[in-house]
């Protein structure tokens, strides 16, 4: 690179341009922000405050230092660019103008990069400045245009690029230095710059993919670090290079086009990048079709836009049945396809042709055949099947079917088959085997869309079929169907009643005649003769029964044939019973109460009849002549049809319960009448009317619900003291067993228990030990009759009391043998005072501790042996130390 060296030698002085035309070369590709070159103005007078404008201010702007830079990115094209720059006095308006031509510099083609052409040096104006010296002018900036630099260039490296100066460096020792990405700011070390001649280098290959163009900022300053220049931009460009082929978007593309589409029908568009310039050759991509297949009909069936991708139609014949689907191979190249120097690439394009419907249904028969049962529904008799070259299960496959003929009543419709397509013949009405025995139906089948259009094939398939009726063994059906009848109630048994009678609908089958059967007599009142379905009553009819609904009695009747299988039908008879007078009517209430007095004394009475009218209301009501006493005290009046009131005839009428009979009279033809008895309560009342004689109310007797109540209350008093028995049982026997359960130490028979003093004082202790006698002495042979007692005197012979204990007795058996001693000395009347000598019965032979008479007996005591304490333990040591150890 040859250096550049700004300086100003001219010393004359004109203001404005110094040229017309300014001429510039620039790079072909311009990035926004980019400075392109500086403009001179020459102004001799420093005051001036100049304002630059310019013609194109979408595209370039001027800086108030004269630096033009580009607003935008953008490519510059083969001819010359031009537009005004203008320059402004602010004071004056006086207004200088000048044309800058921008032209694009060649592109660089080879490997190696040339020469950069020496780019031509705009002067920045003098300002003059006074000092003590005579006048001088400095110059105020100074500026590098854009430096166009070649990616992956191969060196060697360093590589200079400019060499910067500034022409203070003659008279002193200057040091330069740049900054910005790319020199000191990451990546660094890219641009290094000798501090001493000012030489700008770059250290290895560029990439114009990773960073299309770097901005530095050179320095010029003294040893001190004293600033000499104001720094400039320097821009430089990396030009790119083809070094990278085009990628499409996908490696494999799928498209669609219909069947039958005519020549030009847009398919798909297939997209490829390359990072390369796009506004240069380098990523400028061209597409072509490489191959096809299937080659059929056409090996060039489809052609591509070059440059958008757009695939077409080109030729005619695209037939679903025959080619599915076409596979393209699609190159892009950059260089705008150039075949020598452009880099390609490949990718696949699947084209699936569609169906379109070109072809109709067909049925495989012209006649179908079936059979179905008569009087079944929803059965399929038939299956129609078709055949349809389009793409299955779509609405140019699917076929829909209509009966054309043959069906006038619409018995039979027919369903389409999801799966297989075949249309299914299916019977909707019963059909009647003596009416129709078989059935030729045309039908019609078409597919859910109409046929594309120019297709020479008819739009449906026609084909006929055959249905054959099968008879079949039917219900018999009564007719009509319920029958109804009117008849009087009041019908005796045995009367013939109507005849119901079916009929069977298999006039061609041999069959015998129909039997009848009863099915459902509610009140049993029917039968039927099971060969001529004439019906009798068996009982006599009653309309007022409860089995008769709004004056209708219903009985269903069953009639049967013989065939194979046996059917049978049912019919209901309806018997609309009339009413005649055969009820009497009824007084209600049968119980009022009135008062003692004439007033308030009325009883309101209704009449009630179970038939309706004429034989029901309205109503005669009257007492009857005996006995005397009724009309005497009593009065009755009709009030409507259906009531009247009783009355007292008498002022006063005693307390008590009466038994008034009332005569009631329908207006039946002719009229029945029955007495009825009114129970009348009879008390004193208050000035309100209400009932106050309480007792006599109680005394006449209770109802029927007090006495329900009252037994309830006896019942669950008795509930709760059973309760209570069943609960003072069990706390007894849960006491006892904890009694039982008693520690070891507490045992009664291994302890001496230290009970209370039973006399007043050591007197009282002095007792006649004779009088514990044995009794085993004095009868040994006696049986003792069971009993506990206590006695106050010696008795003079000793009677046994108590039954035989065995020899080790359980544990319990102690304690229930104390207890009971002392319930029984309490509970004796005529036992002794409380320090009195006790006298104690025998406890029976077989003792293991013998009888307490051996106490200092006189007569046995030397004899009785006392060595089996010592197996008693340790608490009857002591006794067995006094009384077991010999003449001791």
């Amino acid at each position: 690179q040859a250096p550049i060296k700004a300086t100003c030698e001219d010393l004359s002085c004109k203001t404005g341009f110094p040229e017309d035309v300014h001429s510039a070369v620039v790079s072909r590709s311009v990035h926004g922000g980019q400075p392109l070159l500086n403009v001179r103005f020459q102004s001799c007078d420093g005051n001036k405050k100049i304002h630059f404008g310019i013609s194109e201010p979408e595209d370039f702007r001027v800086g108030e230092d004269g630096v033009v830079y580009a607003e935008r990115s953008f490519q510059l094209s083969a001819e010359p660019t031009e537009f005004v720059v203008s320059a402004q006095d602010k004071e004056t308006q006086e207004e200088w103008q000048m044309r800058v031509k921008l032209t694009p510099e060649p592109v660089f083609t080879g490997a190696l990069e040339k020469d950069q052409k020496k780019i031509e040096d705009i002067i920045f104006p003098w300002q003059q400045y006074k000092e003590s010296s005579p006048l001088k002018r400095q110059k105020r900036d100074w500026v590098i245009p854009p430096i166009n630099l070649p990616e992956n260039s191969r060196g060697p490296f360093p590589q200079e690029l400019v060499r910067i100066r500034s022409d203070r460096d003659k008279s002193l020792s200057l040091r330069y230095s740049v900054t910005g990405p790319g020199a000191d700011q990451p990546p660094t070390g890219i641009f290094i710059i000798n501090p001493i001649s000012g030489q700008l280098s770059v250290t290895k290959p560029l990439d114009r993919e990773q960073i299309a163009s770097f901005h530095l900022r050179a320095h010029a300053v003294d040893v001190n670090g004293n600033q000499v220049e104001n720094p400039i931009d320097i821009v430089i460009n990396v030009i790119d290079m083809n070094d990278n082929r085009p990628e499409f978007l996908h490696q494999v593309w799928n498209g669609t086009v219909p069947e039958g589409s005519k020549p030009g029908t847009y398919v798909m568009t297939v997209t490829a990048i390359d990072a390369d310039d796009p506004n240069a050759q380098n990523g400028m991509l061209r597409y072509r079709i490489l191959s096809q297949a299937p080659s059929s009909p056409s090996p060039n069936m489809f052609t591509i836009n070059n440059e958008t991708g757009d695939i077409i139609t080109v030729a005619a014949g695209l037939d679903r049945e025959k080619v599915q689907q076409y596979t393209l191979i699609i190159q892009a190249t950059d260089m705008e396809g150039n075949p020598t120097y452009g880099l390609s690439n490949t990718a696949t394009a699947v084209i699936t042709v569609t169906d379109v419907n070109d072809n109709p249904p067909e049925f495989t028969a012209m006649t179908f055949y079936g059979e179905v049962p008569e009087n079944r529904v929803d059965v399929i008799v038939a299956n129609l099947t078709v055949t349809d070259k389009d793409q299955p299960h779509t609405p140019a496959w699917n076929a829909m079917y209509r009966m054309t003929g043959g069906d006038p009543t619409g018995r039979f419709t027919i369903l389409t088959d999801p799966n297989s397509n075949d249309g299914l013949v299916t019977v909707v009405k019963p059909i009647d085997f003596e009416t129709n025995r078989m059935f030729v139906l045309t039908v019609a089948a078409e597919n859910q869309v109409p046929l594309a259009k120019g297709i020479q094939h008819p739009p449906q398939s026609t084909a006929t079929v055959s249905i054959t009726v099968i008879d079949v063994n039917e219900s018999p059906y009564f007719v009509p169907n319920p029958k109804l009848i009117r008849q009087e109630e009041g019908l005796l048994a045995g009367s013939m009643l109507t005849t119901f009678t079916a009929q069977d609908p298999d006039r061609f089958m041999q069959q015998t005649s129909l039997r009848y059967s009863k099915l459902s007599d509610p009140a049993n009142w029917l039968k039927i003769d099971p060969v001529n379905g004439q019906i009798t009553t068996t009982a006599v009819l009653d309309r007022e029964s409860i089995y008769v609904q709004n004056n209708m009695y219903n009985a269903t009747f069953l009639a049967s044939d013989n065939g194979i299988p046996p059917m049978s039908g049912t019919g209901t008879l309806q018997i609309h019973l009339l009413d005649i007078n055969d009820n009497a009517p009824q007084v209600n209430p049968k119980e009022a109460t009135t008062c003692e007095t004439l007033q308030p004394n009325a009883i309101n009475i209704t009449a009630v009849d179970p038939d309706i009218d004429p034989n029901a209301g309205p109503f005669a009501f009257e007492l009857p002549d005996t006995p005397a006493s009724i009309k005497r005290n009593w009065t009755i009046g009709r009030i409507s049809g259906d009531h009247a009131q009783l009355s007292l005839r008498i002022r006063f009428l005693e307390a008590g319960i009466y038994d008034v009979p009332i005569v009631i009279t329908d207006s039946g033809n002719p009229h029945a009448s029955s007495t009825s008895v009114l129970k009348v309560k009879v008390c004193q009342c208050d000035i309100n009317g209400d009932c106050t004689d309480v007792d006599r109310i109680v005394g006449a007797g209770l109802g029927t619900g007090a006495i329900i109540a009252i037994l309830l209350c006896i019942i669950i008093l008795l509930i709760l003291v059973l309760m209570f028995v069943v609960w003072m049982k069990r706390r007894d026997k849960e006491r006892q067993a904890k009694q039982l359960l008693i520690d070891p130490e507490d045992d009664v028979r291994d302890n001496i228990l230290k009970y209370d003093e039973e006399g007043g004082g050591e007197e009282d202790q002095d007792y006649d030990l004779s009088q514990l006698q044995q009794p085993d002495t004095v009868e040994p042979d006696a049986i003792k009759p069971v009993g506990i007692r206590r006695l106050d005197e010696r008795p003079i012979h000793a009677e046994p009391q108590y039954p035989v204990r065995s020899a080790a007795p359980h544990p319990g058996d102690i304690g229930d043998f104390i207890n009971e001693g002392l319930k029984a000395a309490d509970n004796d009347p005529t036992a002794p005072p409380y320090d009195s000598l006790l006298v104690f019965d025998y406890e029976g032979s077989g003792s293991t501790a013998g009888s307490l008479s051996s106490l200092n007996s006189s007569s046995s005591g030397g004899e009785q042996d006392y060595d089996y304490l010592n197996d008693w333990g340790p608490r009857f040591k002591k006794l067995a130390d006094m009384y077991g150890g010999g003449d001791d």
